[in-house]
């Protein structure tokens, strides 16, 4: 069940420095969800506040909320790893597991939850190779090694990975910067389908990206050098590209700046 995101005066520090200021978001269920802006405005570190992944770095703290439903992801005794559970995250690069095969690879993270049931895990593989688009690419080699893979098709593995074990939230940190244009497409193709059953953040630098595959898109921007960046506007991306409220995005979505 796709679930709704509530992000509330979000602010995020890594030890003394704030990286991020005072951002509030809702991101609806079942749609797609664009963050673009300049490197350094805080756009990944945002993302990664949403499964609380910006704490695996020493002194990464929030001030504020983020809600998934009525669920306070930063209540106390609220456990990061079953968050990163409801949430899922596929990185910039691929990162399959180099030494494990196609198929350990996916139920990884379901035998990791304790799943030892063969068919089970059978199952589970074949389904979020399907929902990756990638088992007919795969079925007839998987103990063939993940790395054995062409770029594209270990990103989706990865994504085959993130959703095996069945997120309400998929976040992407700019999962085509690495890739070939045909690949690219694949995995804009898979996004749009993946919408259907969740709810999908996607950070990008990819403008045109944004624009094809985004419901809504939310544009960051740093204040000064060295401020902390924050979120200038957010609606739906056809108006965010065509008629956008504030000048800033107007330069950054028209290339005057970026």
């Amino acid at each position: 069940m796709a679930k709704r995101i509530d992000v509330k005066d979000l602010s995020v520090y890594y030890g003394d420095f704030k990286a991020v200021e005072g951002v509030s978001i809702t991101v609806e269920p079942r749609s797609v969800t664009a963050f673009i802006g300049p490197s350094g405005c805080g756009k990944s570190t945002l993302l990664r506040t949403l499964n609380r992944m910006h704490e695996v770095i020493p002194g990464g703290r929030v001030e504020g909320t983020v809600m998934l439903d009525d669920k306070d992801l930063y209540a106390p005794g609220v456990d990061p790893v079953s968050v990163r559970r409801t949430v899922g995250m596929v990185f910039q690069r691929p990162n399959p597991f180099p030494t494990m095969s196609i198929y350990d690879n996916v139920v990884a993270g379901l035998r990791l939850n304790g799943l030892k049931n063969r068919k089970a895990l059978d199952e589970a593989a074949e389904k979020s190779l399907q929902g990756a688009n990638l088992w007919t690419e795969v079925k007839d080699r998987l103990k063939k090694p993940g790395a054995s893979l062409s770029g594209g098709q270990q990103q989706r593995l990865c994504i085959a990975r993130a959703i095996a074990v069945r997120p309400q939230v998929l976040l992407m940190d700019e999962p085509c910067s690495a890739l070939d244009p045909i690949s690219t497409l694949a995995i804009e193709d898979l996004i749009n389908e993946l919408k259907a059953d969740y709810t999908i953040v996607i950070v990008t630098h990819n403008m045109q990206q944004a624009a094809r595959v985004s419901d809504k898109t939310a544009f960051f921007n740093l204040a000064a050098t060295g401020k902390p960046g924050k979120l200038v506007e957010v609606g739906n991306t056809t108006t965010i590209f065509n008629n956008p409220t504030q000048r800033a995005t107007e330069d950054y979505i028209s290339g005057r700046f970026g």
